[in-house]
């Protein structure tokens, strides 16, 4: 009898590595999540947090992750090379490189931990919103590959039309969102590295109208342990998200991930470049 194997869901498809040969590994961009310039922010950062946690030689969860997009990455091969600098008794700090033709496009640090009980405190709140399936699916424009592979329900917020000349200047960056999988998928480390970045630039909102942007260093915090994630299983998570400051060319942008019964599951702070 001829066992018939399903397909990979299509983020698993796209953050796929080959095995690892001194702390090596190789991969290949995917059309599905490409944008507007090369990958993917966030399907980046979910590969090279994968790299480091298929490294046999890594110690516990993912604590942090900073990815500095130095380069474009082109469509095509790649290589990921993944070393952990120093293992403590409780954390681990990882370099993470990948590179193209020898010549390295992307940087990252991550840390990684043996998390504890202890005492546990939230001090912000989750956003007041209706609840997900009260909110009717919104996407992107369709030339924006990547934001097809995710269901989004914005609350507030949506991306500009592009056709729409007429919206302006608004008076606040804030997007909130229910935002999953599409088709769904069961939340781990990587595919919420990736939700961390699915805020559209927040110039766009502010200006009323897409323009050159693009983020040069992202960070995402997990509050989250896998156990924590398990229970997220494949429903919709909420996002919000909004800049602090716009000038001379830079805005930088922070974005929380909110889990089921209000549970914080990462936040996020991205540095962006833009042209007006």
């Amino acid at each position: 009898m001829t066992q018939i194997v399903a397909p990979p869901h299509p983020f698993d498809a796209a953050v796929e590595l080959s095995a690892f040969d001194a702390g090596r590994s190789h991969g290949h961009t995917d059309p599905a999540y490409a944008n507007m310039v090369g990958p993917f922010g966030g399907i980046t950062a979910a590969t090279l947090l994968r790299a480091a946690q298929q490294h046999p030689e890594r110690l516990g969860e993912p604590l942090s992750l900073t990815v500095n997009f130095a380069g474009p990455i082109a469509d095509g091969p790649f290589e990921v090379t993944a070393r952990p600098t120093r293992t403590n008794r409780s954390t681990q700090h990882w370099n993470i490189e990948l590179t193209q033709d020898g010549v390295v496009t992307t940087t990252a640090t991550a840390v990684f931990g043996i998390r504890r009980e202890t005492w546990t405190s939230t001090d912000i709140t989750p956003p007041a919103v209706p609840a997900a399936d009260a909110v009717a699916v919104q996407g992107f424009p369709d030339f924006i590959a990547w934001a097809r592979n995710y269901e989004m329900r914005f609350v507030e917020g949506a991306i500009p039309d592009v056709a729409d000349d007429t919206a302006g200047e608004q008076s606040d960056s804030t997007t909130t969102l229910w935002v999953r999988d599409n088709p769904p998928r069961a939340l781990d480390f990587p595919a919420l590295a990736s939700l961390c970045d699915v805020f559209y630039p927040r110039v766009f909102l502010r200006l009323g109208r897409m323009l050159p942007a693009g983020t040069v260093s992202l960070t995402v915090y997990f509050h989250a342990d896998a156990a924590m994630l398990a229970e997220q299983a494949d429903e919709a998570v909420l996002g919000t998200a909004r800049a602090q400051n716009f000038g001379n060319g830079y805005f930088d942008q922070s974005g929380e991930i909110w889990g089921r019964d209000g549970v914080l599951l990462a936040t996020t702070h991205q540095l962006v470049y833009f042209k007006s």
